[in-house]
């Protein structure tokens, strides 16, 4: 770790975590700047090859909502995290995973709870890919139902002479 006081500069390196609240974010290195006002942006990279992480309890519910990117900015005065290169959240309820959103960047505001992805990938076209767990009006994830096993039809062998 190197703090500059004067520049209120904090650069971390090696295996970083930080934790602020509920909000743990892992990376290989970490900058982060404060100003004057006390707000603080955290801008992290994993190492090569590798993704940054983090995860949050979301606000009064049994839930956490976590993410890996190549690179990742968290700003704590609008509460949002910025994910890019091989971008992904995912929601877990009750301790499973419910949700999936994967693409090229993702932007979270853990304020109002949304989420911006961003499909294009550079120098292509592109789609962003969500896999979205129905839930019930009390927003607990719907079980599939799935339909009963029924018994095959009997099998018989025919021997040639």
């Amino acid at each position: 770790m190197q703090h500059d006081d004067t520049r209120q500069l904090t650069v971390l390196t090696g295996q970083v975590q930080a934790t602020k609240g509920t909000l743990v974010m892992r990376a290989a290195r970490m900058e982060v700047q404060q100003d004057a006002q006390g707000k603080q942006v955290a801008h992290m990279w994993a190492e090569p090859g590798g993704r940054v992480f983090f995860r949050q309890k979301r606000e009064g519910l049994n839930e956490f909502i976590e993410g890996e990117a190549e690179q990742a900015v968290y700003d704590s005065l609008q509460d949002l995290m910025t994910m890019t290169g091989r971008a992904e959240i995912r929601i877990l309820r009750e301790g499973q995973s419910s949700d999936q959103i994967l693409r090229q960047r993702i932007v979270y505001n853990n304020s109002t709870e949304v989420m911006s992805v961003d499909g294009r990938l550079p120098g292509q076209g592109g789609r962003a890919r969500a896999v979205l767990a129905p839930r019930d009006a009390a927003g607990q994830n719907v079980k599939p139902v799935s339909p009963a096993l029924q018994a095959s039809p009997s099998v018989t062998t025919k021997v040639r002479p």
